[in-house]
């Protein structure tokens, strides 16, 4: 069902924010037959969607809330795939993590062992069999995990096209400088400098912003910027045919703290550069480029595959992750303002968890049970 085209200045829903999760949700809700509105401040993907490397990925979490998450929406990943235009670059390429020595190996399995039981496919391989999947890879590592449920998008496509497929009206350069809300205290609309627009349910969707959006509403959502680099090399052949990465990697998506870490993260992408991630600090909206950061990267990456000593990084970007202090994102109903929703905070992990993100706050606005239990991702959870 296409969404009803909205009487001018009114809507059933607005989203705020057009990076991939606003995308994502004006696309679910469009489906069920509601009218939408998705404003931003800037252009599509404009935010942390347009740094970020479009992984999809099982393989970084332990089992819990945001595994399910993980699950549930590389289905929807899936079956988008099959709508939206092949431009979105959707690759299930699947992952490989490596260990240097027998301890990470260990740790890598018992990792495993858990992610087995809550649902994740992954198959131990050894040492010597690294290189049927990786011929590129340094010799001497001490094998690895290969999950062939993990995939990758080009974000910004990704977005763009979710939400050219939703059909909702999408106003960009529209910065919400207040939200509307009744005697009740229930939202009705939101205020941008060109006027006012209408709607009994506003998403907030604005990424590392979210926790403005929610001030603007008078809620605690406390997200915070969490900077990351990508290093961007110059073309090559498919060189490296999944998504590698060291398996301290895992260790430093669960960390809360505040220093700089960096742990190798390789792909190669369909246009052909290979990115290299993954770094992440609290500094703030520090945008300036990091030599230490990147450097670490480079050194990181050329242990993994040695022959990227010998290639070019032709462009960084830095990206911020919205995160949130339990590394949950906020996805759902606002029992303290009725209408106002909430779908960010995924930190690293937006892309990936994008379409069941979308799914649950269509599912919330209509009534409807969502498809797992969404009490982990309360927005409120921070009050108490």
């Amino acid at each position: 069902m296409g969404s009803r085209s909205s009487t001018a200045g009114t809507a059933d829903v607005i989203v705020v924010g057009a990076g991939v999760v606003g995308a994502a949700c004006a696309y679910y809700a469009a489906r069920a037959g509601l009218s939408v509105t998705v404003l931003d401040r800037g252009p599509v993907a404009g935010g942390t969607t347009g740094s970020g490397e479009g992984n999809l990925l099982v393989s970084d979490k332990e089992p819990g809330p945001e595994l399910e998450l993980a699950l549930r929406s590389a289905q929807l990943w899936r079956e988008l795939a099959e709508l939206l235009p092949r431009a979105v670059e959707y690759e299930p390429k699947g992952g490989l993590v490596v260990a240097s020595d027998e301890a990470g190996l260990a740790a890598l399995r018992t990792f495993a062992a858990g992610q087995g039981k809550a649902g994740v496919t992954a198959r131990e391989v050894a040492a010597d069999r690294l290189h049927d999947l990786e011929p590129h890879l340094a010799p001497g590592l001490a094998g690895g995990f290969h999950y062939p449920e993990d995939a990758q998008v080009m974000p910004a496509l990704a977005a763009a096209h979710l939400l050219r497929a939703s059909g909702a009206e999408v106003r960009l350069g529209q910065e919400v400088t207040g939200l509307l809300t009744g005697g009740d205290g229930a939202v009705r609309g939101v205020r941008t400098a060109s006027g006012v627009l209408h709607a009994p349910y506003v998403v907030n969707a604005a990424g590392t912003w979210g926790g403005e959006l929610a001030r603007l509403a008078g809620v605690l959502l406390p997200v915070l910027p969490r900077r990351g680099f990508v290093l961007v090399t110059e073309p090559l052949p498919r060189v490296v045919r999944h998504k590698v990465y060291a398996a301290d990697y895992v260790a430093d998506v669960a960390s809360g703290s505040a220093a700089l870490q960096t742990s190798a993260v390789v792909e190669g992408t369909p246009a052909g550069p290979v990115l290299i991630g993954a770094s992440r600090e609290r500094v703030g909206f520090d945008r300036r480029l990091s030599v230490e950061a990147v450097s670490r990267l480079a050194a990181g990456a050329t242990a993994l595959f040695p022959f990227l000593a010998g290639v070019r990084a032709i462009r960084t970007y830095a990206g911020f992750r919205p995160y949130l202090p339990d590394h949950l994102p906020a996805i759902g109903a606002d029992s303290r303002v009725p209408g106002l929703l909430h779908a960010c905070g995924h930190e690293g992990a937006g892309i990936g968890l994008a379409p069941v993100t979308g799914r649950i706050i269509a599912d919330c606005v209509l009534g409807r049970r969502p498809p797992l239990d969404v009490a982990p991702f309360d927005p409120a959870r921070f009050d108490h």
